[in-house]
Parts: structure tokens; C-alpha cells; sequence
């Protein structure tokens, strides 16, 4: 059967979904493919949903186990059911992934489950097994996402040596855990484990953990993993990793040479993440790939072909959620003749280790690259009364801002709920406030955004009110 529509969307991550739902709400005729039999992509199955819930989990453990005697709070016989974690994080991943079944049905969506391939400009054919059919529409969106990169001399098994998707799903607590990348995912997930007694050891490429952000970031996330517990190899070039029964061997060598071998039970490799294009058939299509892999789009997201767009992980820059959401809606927009707007330099990035880490703009590093000049406020979470109140006293906001003119060049926070704060640092910045505006803003009384408005009247007149 030959189905025609005003759009098809390849891929139902958050990029994908948010697509079809906007194209819906505008009337467009839409449908939705995915090659897996539940909808979500890789956020809501095997990504962000599953790695939040687990770390909220392995969070409330540690602060029974470390934290609750201090409040007056004490438990005997503290333990953990890592099956019941599991099954805890597999319904939520569940429901969240049926609330987006909800919204295809409510949006009159419809929704193809099989692998998209193009058979031209104007039609894909959906295979799901021996079945197959062709689905025609005038328009399309490509949102399929990306997966686990691997190095090439590592044999990744599934069992040992393992990604990501693997380790949101071990039924046993490892003793110890090597990771391989201290970007986000590697430290997110060694977090986890290291909270619920795994010693965990991180082999770092760069200089530093999380490198793309902020160096103080870097520094401070540093300090608060390693009183954890973890150890952090930075610096080192990992040249192999080899299993022996139940047991992994990572070697690796810093930039002098000398050897690092480090044995585990489990070897996690987060090295980053690649475009997922395969069986797409883009060869039947004008649609370009770059030399890493990318589809090519330009600036409205569109890619050769006049009716095909891209979104997501699978065209570059920051592979996040949200960032692909926001492109969803503003591809579908765009071609309905629209004028929506998205400014790449403020979509936050953030590390939901505890204390946890969040960014929005420039850094540091970056300004003094490009020659602006700028000033520095920073206020520590530990001046706050709310701080001290919850015992979440880690961290700092770090505000950058023009010399000359005061408006906020870029926020970096570490601490309690920093995920949540950056979101005053977004608001301000897209309407390109001063940090003299902040700093005037009444902030509610005791709250950690406090350390926003500190932050802002040192970055202003080095004049905070509370150190």
C-alpha cells in the first residue's frame, strides 16, 4: 500500500517526535518511522531517561549510606536490590515511552515501525522483517540519531566490555569499573557505580575530564569525583583492552610514555558518538554526508535534496536532546514559511553528576581565543544558607561578561541543581541582559539561584553580599 503525506520523519528520539508533533499541530499530514518496536530513540530508551533514573537511585543510596546520619537520620542494615534498580528504571523508561505512543495517537500521527530506507527523493520503503512497504510523502525529515563510538583496536563484546546501553542494565554491583572517556556519559554512569560501591578508575585522552567546558568546571568536578572515590587518569592514550574470563585489562600511556594498566570487571567505553546512517539508502537521494559522516544541511536544515531535511545527532554540533527537539520544531517551521529563531550559542550543555554541572555560552577559554574582553564574577555555594541547609555545598556560579559593555558572555555552574539554574542564565542571555541586570533581580530567600545574583554582582562591581 502507497501511503502519501505532507511529511515523514525518520527516527522518533526527541528530535524526531517534537518534529512530527509540531507538524501536526500545523496541519501537516504526518507520519513517523522507527526501526526499534518501542518510540523514544536513544534518550528515552537507552540514553537520558534510563541514566537519570539510575543516578537518582545510586544518589539516594549514597546519601543513606553517607549522608542521612548527619541529618539524625540512621538505617541498619543498608543494602542494595540492584534488580528492583533496574526494574524501577525500566518502567520509567516504559511509561516515558508510552506517553510518546500517547502523543502520536493524539496528534493523529501515524506511526511505522521498520528500517527506512529511500527508494527516491519522494518515497522510503519501511521493512520490518519479510514485510515491507512504500511510504511517499512531500516532504521529509531525517532524524536518526547517532550511536556508540568505538576505538578500532577494542573488541566490544556486550558482556565485559561494554557501551553505554549496557551499563544502564548490569544486574550486579562490579567491583571495579574502568571507563574509557571522562566526558559526560563516562562520568554520568561511573557516578552511578562508584555511589553504590564500584571502584571506578576514568582514562582520559585530554588534559582534563569534561574538556569541552569550562576549565574551573573541569577543575571542580574533579575534586568532588575523586572524594568519591574515583580515580581519574587524564592525560592518557589508551592502546588497548583485552578480556581474560571475567576479567578486563586496559592499558594506556601518558604523554611521557609511561605505561597505565588498569584491571576491572567491567571496561565501559564512552568515547563519543557517531551519525547513524546506515541502510538509509542516501545514494538514492542528492543528500551529502560529510567526511565524519554528518548529512550536510544548510542553514534552514536543509540538506541537497530540496524536500529532505536533517536533524539532530545526525548532522553535528552538541548531540543533545534538546538541542535536537528545538531543531524539530524550527525545520518544520521553517518549511511552512515561518520565522523562528535559535541561537546555537545558548543551548545549555549539562553533567548530571551530583553535584552536577551545567554551561550556556562562552568560556573562558574561548574569549580569550577570540580577543573579547571580559570580566569574571564567581560566588561558592557554600556562602548560601540553602546550601548549608541541605548540605549540598559544593561547587560555585561563574558568570562571564563583557568589560565594556556588562551583558553576560557565558554562565558556568557547579552544584546542587545546576541543571535547573542554568535556565535563568538562558532566559537572560537571549534577551542579552547585563549581569548588573541579575544582580538588581529580586531572588526568593533561601534558594541555591542566590548564588546567580552573587555571582552577577561580583561579575558587576565586585561588590557580593555574602563573602
Amino acid at each position: 500500500m502507497d501511503m502519501k503525506y505532507d511529511l515523514v520523519v525518520i527516527g522518533s528520539g526527541p528530535g524526531g517526535y517534537v518534529a512530527a508533533i509540531r507538524a501536526a499541530q500545523l496541519g501537516m499530514r504526518t507520519a513517523l518511522v522507527e526501526k526499534y518496536d518501542t518510540l523514544g530513540g536513544t534518550c528515552l530508551n537507552v540514553g537520558c531517561i534510563p541514566s537519570k533514573a539510575l543516578l537518582d537511585s545510586s544518589e539516594h543510596y549514597h546519601n543513606a549510606h553517607k549522608k542521612f546520619s548527619d541529618h539524625g537520620i540512621e538505617i541498619d542494615q543498608l543494602r542494595v536490590d540492584m534488580s528492583k534498580m533496574i526494574e524501577r528504571k525500566n518502567k520509567v523508561v516504559s511509561q516515558t515511552c508510552d506517553g510518546i505512543k500517547y502523543l502520536m495517537k493524539k496528534n493523529k500521527i501515524d506511526t511505522y515501525f521498520g528500517t527506512a530506507s529511500f527508494v527516491d527523493e519522494t518515497s522510503i520503503k519501511v521493512s520490518e522483517g519479510d514485510k515491507s512497504q512504500v511510504v511517499s510523502s512531500q516532504k521529509f525529515v531525517i532524524a536518526t540519531g547517532s550511536k556508540p563510538t568505538n576505538l578500532p583496536f577494542i573488541e566490544i563484546d556486550k558482556e565485559r566490555i561494554i557501551t553505554s546501553t549496557e551499563a544502564l542494565s548490569l544486574r550486579e554491583i562490579p567491583k571495579k569499573m574502568c571507563i574509557i572517556g571522562g566526558g559526560v556519559i563516562g562520568l554520568e554512569l561511573g557516578s552511578v557505580y562508584a555511589r553504590l560501591g564500584t571502584e571506578v578508575s576514568v582514562v582520559e585522552y585530554a588534559d582534563r575530564i569534561i574538556s569541552t567546558m569550562d576549565a574551573t568546571m573541569s577543575k571542580e568536578l574533579q575534586k568532588s569525583l575523586r572524594k568519591l572515590g574515583m580515580k581519574l587518569h587524564v592525560g592518557h592514550k589508551v592502546t588497548g583492552a583485552t578480556r581474560s574470563g571475567n576479567k578486563v585489562n586496559v592499558s594506556a600511556q601518558d604523554a611521557q610514555g609511561k605505561e597505565l594498566s588498569v584491571e576491572a570487571d567491567y571496561c565501559l567505553v564512552c568515547v563519543g558518538r557517531s551519525p547513524y546512517t546506515v541502510g538509509l539508502g542516501l545514494e538514492n537521494t542528492q543528500v551529502k554526508c560529510d567526511e565524519k559522516g554528518f548529512v550536510e544541511v544548510d542553514e534552514n536544515l536543509k540538506t541537497q535534496a530540496e524536500n529532505i531535511y536533517a536533524i539532530g545527532d545526525v548532522i553535528g554540533g552538541a548531540m543533545l536532546a534538546h538541542k535536537a527537539s528545538e531543531e524539530g520544531v524550527l525545520v518544520v517551521e521553517k518549511m511552512l514559511g515561518q520565522k523562528p529563531h535559535m541561537n546555537y550559542n545558548l543551548i545549555p550543555a549539562v553533567v548530571y553528576t551530583w553535584p552536577e554541572v551545567a554551561s550556556v555560552g562562552k568560556t573562558e577559554a574561548q574569549l580569550v581565543a577570540e580577543n573579547i574582553p571580559y570580566k569574571t564574577g564567581n560566588f561558592p555555594m557554600k556562602a548560601l544558607g540553602r546550601s548549608r541547609a541541605s548540605a549540598d555545598t559544593e561547587g560555585l556560579v561563574k558568570m562571564l561578561a563583557h568589560k565594556e559593555t556588562d551583558e553576560i558572555l557565558g554562565v558556568h555552574i557547579i552544584g546542587a541543581r545546576a541543571a535547573d539554574l542554568i535556565s535563568e542564565a538562558v532566559v537572560a542571555m537571549e534577551y542579552r541582559a547585563s549581569a548588573e541586570d541579575i544582580a538588581r533581580i529580586s531572588h526568593a530567600h533561601p534558594t541555591y539561584s542566590e548564588a546567580m545574583k552573587e555571582a552577577a554582582l561580583d561579575a558587576t562591581e565586585k561588590r557580593p553580599l555574602h563573602i
